[in-house]
């Protein structure tokens, strides 16, 4: 009758011990939002840094004309132009990695800092071109400017996800600013596409594949990190 007693590993806690059974989850639920709201803040400086920049190249060669009671910064820029880029760019950067791992795709193709830099070296490349360079008509700029899109998502993404993701929120923007140009926010000099620059749904492209791969660049580091932990623990 001896055999029928089942001996327990586990010791009761003693005095001042507690119980760790929710503690390291709860911690980890912790750090995940926190590292959550860092790389949202992130993600929100960065668009809004951007913006400021690529923004003053739009409107120094009168690409966009803002009315002068709105414009009120150092950049020329409409003071609300900035902070709807950040959110923009901290809800597109924070969605790419997620849908990533809904989707069970992990993305995987350049995961270093040095092609992210790239990339966005490229974007504002593609912006500074849509400004600056003058060509023949509207319907080649628009072109020239929809293939190196494509060639921006070709070279540093290549997923189809990030593809689907890239064309639905430049729909999305796209229709945004329709909205704004037709209610007199501001307006573009020489507009040939419904009250817009037939080539503004290829900067937004570009810019969502770029945040997009910042926001995937942010997480994998982020991962890494709190599987090193994890490990020293």
């Amino acid at each position: 009758m001896g055999d029928s007693t089942v001996v327990s590993d586990q010791q009761p806690p003693g005095p001042g011990q507690t119980t760790p059974s929710r503690g390291p989850y709860i911690a980890v639920i912790t750090n995940r939002n926190t590292n959550l709201v860092i790389r949202g803040f992130m993600l929100f400086s960065i668009g809004v840094f951007l913006a400021l920049v690529l923004n003053l190249l739009q409107v120094q060669r009168n690409v966009t004309l803002f009315p002068p009671d709105v414009i009120s910064s150092i950049f020329s820029s409409a003071w609300w132009v900035p902070p709807c880029c950040g959110t923009a760019s901290a809800m597109i950067g924070l969605l790419y990695p997620c849908i990533d791992s809904r989707l069970g795709e992990p993305h995987k193709f350049k995961r270093e800092w040095s092609s992210v830099m790239r990339c966005v070296a490229v974007f504002v490349g593609i912006n500074h071109a849509s400004a600056k360079v003058d060509f023949a008509n509207n319907v080649q700029l628009s072109l020239t400017l929809a293939a190196l899109s494509i060639g921006l998502w070709w070279t540093f993404d290549r997923s189809r996800s990030g593809f689907g993701l890239g064309v639905v929120i430049a729909l999305l923007a796209t229709l945004s600013t329709q909205l704004l140009v037709y209610n007199g926010v501001f307006q573009y000099t020489s507009p040939d596409f419904l009250y817009i620059r037939s080539w503004l749904p290829c900067i937004f492209f570009a810019g969502v594949i770029t945040m997009g791969n910042i926001g995937r660049q942010l997480a994998l580091y982020e991962c890494k990190r709190m599987s090193g932990k994890t490990h020293q623990d």
